[in-house]
C-alpha cells in the first residue's frame, strides 16, 4: 500500500496558500507560485540545483517575475518567514488517522511516496505523527524520480518487498498519482476531495472522495478486481 503525502495525508495547499499570503500580503499570486516551484523543483530532480539554496532562488524569481529584484539577504528573510508561516499550519485531514489506523491493522505494507524535494518533508511525516504508520517514506528529491516516473514506484515496492501489480497507490492527483502508479502496473486511487467529475474515469482508475472510502474500495472493488 502507498499513499501520497500533501493534500492526500496534509491539508498542504491551504498552508501553502496562507504562507504565501503571509510572505506577499496576498494568495493571488500562487497560480505563479506554483509554477515556479514546480521549475525549479524539476532543476532540483535535474541535479541542476541544490536544495540548500533552491528555496532561496525559486523566491527571487518569483518575486522578479512579480516585478521585484530582491538581494539573497531579502530573499532569505522572506523565505524563511514563509517557511514558519507554512510549517505552523500543517494539519493532516480528519479522514487520516481513521484511515492509517485501519490500514495498520490490516497488517499490509505501507510507504509514503511524496514528490517533495528534500527534507523539510520528513520533518513534516514525523511532527504530524504520520511516520509510525510507514515501513518505508519515498522522497523525490531523494530518490533522484517524481511520480509519475515509475522508478518511484518501483523502488517503493521494493523497499516493501512487494509487487507492484499487488500494490495500491493513493494520491490526490489524477496524473501523477493514479494514472502514474497504473503505468507502473500497480492499482491506481484518485483521491478527489473536490468530489465526482464530469466525464468517466480512465481506464483503469478508481476514484474516492475520501480516505473515509478506501476500506471498502479496498474489500469490494479491488481486491474482486483481483480474483
Amino acid at each position: 500500500m502507498c499513499l501520497d503525502v500533501d493534500d492526500t495525508l496534509v491539508d498542504y495547499s491551504t498552508s501553502s496558500r496562507a504562507a504565501l499570503a503571509a510572505m506577499v500580503g496576498n494568495a493571488d499570486a500562487w497560480p505563479l507560485w506554483q509554477r515556479i516551484t514546480d521549475e525549479h523543483c524539476e532543476r532540483l530532480l535535474a541535479g541542476e540545483l541544490e536544495y540548500e539554496t533552491m528555496r532561496n532562488i525559486r523566491t527571487r524569481a518569483f518575486f522578479a517575475a512579480l516585478g521585484e529584484e530582491l538581494d539573497q539577504q531579502e530573499a532569505t528573510r522572506r523565505e524563511l518567514h514563509r517557511q514558519e508561516v507554512l510549517a505552523s499550519g500543517w494539519r493532516l485531514f480528519p479522514d487520516v488517522v481513521p484511515c492509517l489506523e485501519w490500514l495498520r491493522a490490516t497488517g499490509l505494507p505501507m510507504a509514503a511516496v511524496s514528490n517533495a524535494s528534500g527534507r523539510h518533508q520528513r520533518v513534516k511525516i514525523a511532527s504530524l505523527g504520520l511516520a509510525q504508520y510507514f515501513d518505508t517514506v519515498l522522497i523525490a528529491g531523494e530518490v533522484g524520480a517524481a511520480k509519475p516516473d515509475r522508478v518511484i514506484f518501483d523502488t517503493a515496492c521494493a523497499d516493501l518487498g512487494v509487487e507492484l501489480g499487488d500494490t495500491v497507490h493513493i494520491g490526490d492527483r489524477l496524473h501523477a498519482d493514479a494514472i502514474g502508479a497504473r503505468d507502473a502496473g500497480m492499482k491506481g486511487v484518485w483521491l478527489n476531495r473536490q468530489g465526482p467529475r464530469e466525464g468517466a474515469l480512465p481506464t483503469g482508475i478508481s476514484a474516492i472522495s475520501s480516505l473515509a472510502e478506501l476500506p471498502e474500495l479496498l474489500v469490494c472493488e479491488l481486491s474482486a478486481a483481483s480474483a
